[in-house]
């Protein structure tokens, strides 16, 4: 009996076929032989629980719990650098903070160093300023206050005198301003200066000025050189205190000098 072939067109299997027929045969053959069975059906422990390595679960949970592990682990790295960052910025706000208050402390320290100088320097000067001084360095009373004789034309001793050569340094007794520095007829060459205090003193005789009107001088400055002009017997410095500018409101100038530090 002849058999013909079917009409149209007739295409060759493909790799694709041919593969997934290979794969359909050897599958039967393995269950044929009975190894799907073995593979599909692990063997049971004595216990009859399947051993790990049949299940193949092990490796699994292990995976698992590595990358458990792992992420824990780097929770906690994470956290502890949080914390050591918290740390370090506590530290440098604490470090800041204590140097801001550092340097507060050390600028009102300061402060109160320059203050005390300042009331120091200040105290130190009203002292100066308050003290008084002998006019002639190292010397003595030649004349006291209130003698008598006709060589005065009040007919006593208006001041003191005090024994110095011709061109030894004269000085303010005491801060004060110059009111007075010329000529004074019987004086001759004299000063007058208003004090501090309110009062005045006169020195008088001298060879030469060394201020003017309208000066201020401190005590110890050397205002003069004395000497023997106006009405002198010799070379001395004539002092006065007064409670003015004119003459006849003298008062005793060794009083007047002691009650103010200066032993003479």
């Amino acid at each position: 009996m002849a058999f013909t072939r079917a009409t149209g067109k007739h295409r060759r299997p493909t790799r694709t076929t041919t593969r997934r027929t290979a794969q359909v045969t050897g599958l039967a053959a393995l269950t044929t032989t009975g190894v799907i069975g073995t593979l599909a059906a692990p063997a049971l422990a004595a216990d009859g629980t399947p051993s790990p390595e049949d299940t193949g679960l092990t490796p699994v949970v292990s995976l698992g719990d590595t990358a458990a592990q792992q992420i824990d682990a780097q929770a906690a790295a994470q956290e502890q650098a949080a914390l050591e960052a918290a740390r370090q910025q506590a530290e440098d706000a604490a470090r800041k903070q204590a140097e801001q208050a550092a340097r507060k402390q050390a600028a009102e320290e300061a402060e109160k160093e320059r203050e005390a100088k300042e009331r120091a320097a200040r105290e130190a000067e009203r002292k100066r300023l308050n003290t008084f001084v002998s006019p002639i360095s190292g010397s003595y009373v030649s004349t006291s206050y209130g003698s008598g004789g006709a060589v005065w034309s009040s007919g006593s001793h208006t001041g003191i005198d005090f024994h110095a050569s011709s061109g030894t340094a004269v000085l303010s007794v005491g801060a004060g301003t110059v009111v007075e520095a010329g000529w004074g007829g019987a004086y001759g060459n004299n000063i007058v200066i208003k004090m501090n205090d309110g009062t005045y003193t006169q020195y008088a005789h001298l060879s030469s000025i060394s201020v003017s009107v309208g000066q201020t001088v401190t005590p110890g400055q050397q205002i003069g050189l004395s000497g023997a002009t106006g009405n002198v017997t010799g070379a001395h410095l004539h002092f006065e205190a007064r409670t003015s500018a004119e003459y006849g409101s003298d008062i005793d100038p060794v009083a007047y000098l002691r009650s103010h530090g200066v032993n003479v």
